[in-house]
């Protein structure tokens, strides 16, 4: 046979063969190798294994990468391309065992980014319709392209003439623009001329509900329920195609695919929850579902918009920039003869001979540990923080090119712990053993009114040395062209903790749980694997700089690789580097899926797998290859140096490709712990809803795990900023107006319709203006939460700002409560204390209680959301630790 002879001498190894003619998504056979190739042309062909679909085949090239659907509308003329689209082929989960007509599908699916869908458009779609008109056919309606993204870009897989599912009802849910003006314009020719409106912001996914037995067989008539249950969420739908109804109007399965749940979401993993959730609701005997649907594109997703950053941890590095160029005259003010430069760089620098002495350059340092304390301190292991901070100088001072010398320490403390104090000293000890240098003396202070109690901290200072025309880095030196060389890093080091802790507290991870990235030591904690120490570089770096070709040294600490290595460059230079030739160790790989955080936020905050980059001439790297190598380390080039013209100073590629590797063994679990229901909410308001757009952003950001999705927002009065709130965040409104009521009870029973029409079970008051009736307080006990302007139960009323001032107190602040019929007297969930300073007024006051009532109110539904706390029939709470 001509298509067994062509496989076995065509020079790839392994080879798809499929039925040209439709075999309803299934006729296609991949071989791992010539051998089973040959054997499905045979089945195919003389087998009929895919019956008058298969009297032709086709054989291809096996492409690897990740697919994607585009699908495009077409007047035979113009087309509009449809945001991209990712399938699930396979019948079982991770891709696993045979074809099937798709069980599942999300988009926008974000492999496909701006500049690849022009490529997609300019390269595959308009000169495919240009070519079919050209050879006559005017092809009107849905051309589906199936795409399989290379290492050298999209290729095409497939050319299909459908409006094909499950990407179909995906697209419907993104779709803005009425479907029938789109299909009216592309029959009358005249697409080019409609606009086309998708969602933004929003992603959907889908889960197929397929028959027992699927796809090899099928079942018929089993009774399907709860499908009401999921309708409920007005973020799903429930799309039929193999159903059929009885005699007495039970829904029933009628073989195949039988339903898809599909669900939107402002993100992809909420999407996904979403719909797996409702997958699960639905029942019926031998359901078969895919539940790990959209979790290829999650990582993804996250490091394209994740939320979490630096900044939102306590750490603003803006802040921090801006604190250098303010204090950079008054430290200008201190110069006396001997001193070079200023601050900013990686180390001071003092002239001996300028200053009346004959010896070399001295360079100084000092570093501390920062928060990655607090993981020593909370599993109780302080024997390698003290490694940290000599590296934290001494990598410094390296950076310009100084061997250390000596080395200080300063230790702080509450009380002084023999004990703890001497596993910290060892750990300095054994820093300097590494780093070559001597420890000289150092500073114990014990402070019992500073720290609390078996707290403390640390702080380094290094002094190295270094021959003046051996001075790093030699910035007028480096050039476009200048390769870069990475030494790897051992982990986090010791930058970016306050991040790190702050996933810690997203995740609901515990230090003391086993780590769930540890490769080499699987029975690690958490703990001891955050707390691996910094790598020293002195003793692999040094010789290598006493070759003379070394143009500069960047210690990669806290500003991530975008912030760091542009400290060593002149002005119009930046740099290239290819995240596919290192490795990143997988800590980062989990801290992006399980933060929630972009790729730009890791790349600015964490050294991702590079400790140290060395700059130097493209023909001297194999001699500084040469000499880390026999120094123990293992270099690799990164990258080179390049002109800069604007924008980013430091571009990393395929960052995000090499980071989701480690990414997606996380997903399922974070997926899992979004499929949790969430409680629906009611928010009622009457101005500009401040409150409400705090409760809007936590119960948006999925990691905050608030538990909680508002249904409805409803206000008394029209035309207020709450309201425009609520809308741009797509959540449905209602105004009522109290004074179109004739009681206050009539009042409140519409709005109690309302709340039970859209499903609610909590309600919030967030500055609602309204006293509420018995009747409605007593039917909404317990699930009724006011946020109130004072630490009750202290200043109740309208006025406790005015009240609190008049009183002369000196702290006042907010109070989440529940609401009685009696005003301000339920039970508390939470309060925050806000001072009350000299010469406030009622307005700053309010303003400053305001933004701890945007951080009370959240947490208080968080708690009665969860699960964490109820209230009793005597009034208290009960706290369900």
């Amino acid at each position: 046979m001509r298509q067994k002879k062509f496989i076995l001498e065509a020079d790839f190894p392994a080879v798809v063969v499929k039925a040209s003619g439709l075999a309803a998504g299934k006729g296609v056979v991949v071989g791992n190798d010539k051998k089973e190739a040959s054997e499905a042309v045979e089945a195919i062909l003389q087998g009929k294994i895919f019956g008058k679909a298969g009297e032709t085949v086709v054989v291809e090239e096996l492409l690897t990468g990740e697919e994607v659907s585009v699908l495009v509308f077409t007047d035979g003329k113009s087309f509009k391309v449809m945001p991209p689209t990712q399938d699930h082929k396979r019948i079982f989960e991770n891709d696993q065992g045979p074809n099937t007509g798709g069980m599942g599908a999300y988009g926008p699916c974000l492999i496909l980014g701006e500049a690849e869908m022009r490529e997609v458009e300019e390269r595959i779609v308009k000169p495919t319709v240009q070519g079919l008109s050209k050879d006559g056919v005017d092809y009107v309606g849905v051309l589906y392209a199936g795409l399989m993204m290379t290492r050298e870009g999209p290729r095409v897989l497939e050319f299909n003439c459908r409006f094909g599912d499950p990407e179909t009802q995906i697209l419907m849910t993104l779709l803005k623009t009425d479907l029938f003006e789109i299909m009216k314009s592309c029959c009358e020719g005249c697409l080019s001329a409609q606009d086309i409106s998708w969602e933004e912001n929003k992603f959907s996914a889908g889960v197929i509900l397929a028959s027992r037995g699927y796809p090899a067989s099928s079942s018929k008539g089993q009774v399907i329920r709860n499908v009401e249950r999921v309708l409920r969420d007005r973020d799903t739908q429930v799309f039929h195609s193999g159903t059929s109804k009885s005699p007495e109007g039970d829904l029933l399965t009628n073989g195949g695919r039988v339903l898809m749940t599909v669900s939107q979401a402002p993100t992809l993993e909420l999407a996904a929850a979403s719909a797996t959730r409702a997958a699960r609701t639905i029942s019926f005997e031998g359901k078969q579902f895919r539940s790990d649907i959209g979790h290829k594109g999650i990582a993804r997703s996250i490091l394209r918009s994740g939320k979490t950053s630096y900044k939102s941890s306590g750490v603003d590095i803006q802040a921090g920039d801006d604190l250098v160029s303010r204090i950079k005259p008054l430290v200008a003010s201190t110069h006396r003869p001997g001193a070079l430069g200023g601050i900013g760089g990686f180390g001071g620098l003092f002239d001996t001979k300028t200053a009346g002495f004959k010896d070399p350059i001295l360079v100084s340092g000092t570093d501390g540990v920062g928060t990655k304390l607090k993981v020593a301190l909370e599993i109780n292991k302080h024997d390698t923080v003290g490694i940290d901070l000599v590296a934290m100088c001494v990598n410094d001072v390296l950076a310009h090119g100084a061997e250390p010398l000596f080395f200080l320490d300063y230790f702080a403390c509450g009380r002084l712990d023999v004990s703890l104090t001497t596993k910290v000293i060892s750990g300095i000890v054994e820093g300097c053993k590494l780093a070559g240098c001597t420890l000289v003396g150092g500073e114990t202070a014990e402070m019992p009114d500073f720290y609390p109690p078996g707290e403390y901290d640390l702080a380094g200072f290094a002094v190295g040395a270094v021959e003046r025309s051996e001075l790093l880095p030699r910035t007028s030196e480096i050039h476009p062209g200048d390769v870069l060389i990475a030494l790897p890093s051992s982990g986090l080091h010791s930058n970016g903790f306050s991040l790190v802790r702050r996933v810690l507290q997203l995740s609901g991870n515990s230090l003391q749980d086993p780590s769930p990235f540890s490769e080499q030591n699987p029975g690690k904690t958490l703990g001891e694997e955050l707390l691996v120490p910094t790598r020293i570089y002195t003793r692999s770096v040094a010789p290598v700089i006493k070759l003379g070709v070394v143009k500069a040294f960047a210690h990669i600490t806290g500003g991530g690789l975008t912030e760091n290595i542009p400290r060593v460059l002149p002005e119009g230079l930046g740099v290239l580097l290819d995240a596919a030739s290192w490795r990143i160790p997988p800590v980062f790989g989990w801290l992006a899926a399980a933060g929630g955080i972009s790729q730009e936020e890791m790349l600015r905050t964490f050294n991702c797998g590079v400790g140290g980059v060395i700059v130097c001439r493209r023909e001297d790297q194999e001699r500084v290859l040469k000499g880390l190598e026999e120094a123990q380390e293992v270099p690799v080039v990164i990258g080179e140096v390049r002109e800069h013209r604007g924008g980013q100073r430091v571009i990393v590629e395929n960052f995000g490709r090499s980071l989701e590797v480690d990414m997606r063994r996380h997903v399922p679990g974070i997926v899992r712990k979004l499929e949790e229901p969430l409680k629906k909410v009611g928010v009622l308001i009457s101005g500009s809803g401040t409150n409400l757009q705090a409760l809007i952003d936590a119960t948006r950001d999925p990691l905050q795990g608030v538990g909680a999705t508002i249904a409805v927002v409803i206000s008394n009065k029209e035309g207020v900023e709450g309201l425009r709130r609520a809308e741009r965040a797509g959540i449905p409104t209602r105004v009522i107006k109290h004074t179109e009521y004739p009681s206050r009870e009539a009042f409140d029973t519409e709005m109690d319709v309302v709340l039970r029409d859209y499903g609610v079970e909590i309600v919030c008051l967030a500055g609602f203006m309204r006293i509420l009736s018995e009747k409605f307080v007593k039917r909404w006990r317990g699930a009724l939460l006011n946020v109130h302007p004072a630490l009750l139960p202290s200043f109740k009323g309208a006025h406790a700002h005015r009240d609190a001032l008049q009183m002369g107190v000196r702290v006042s602040g907010c109070t989440v409560h529940f609401v009685e019929v009696e005003i301000d007297s339920g039970a508390i969930i939470e309060q925050e204390a806000v001072p009350v300073l000299p010469g406030d007024t009622v307005e700053t006051l309010q303003e400053r209680v305001k933004v701890a009532e945007h951080r009370c109110f959240p947490k208080a539904l968080k708690y009665i959301a969860t699960g964490r706390i109820h209230l009793k029939d005597d009034g208290t709470l009960h706290w369900n630790y």
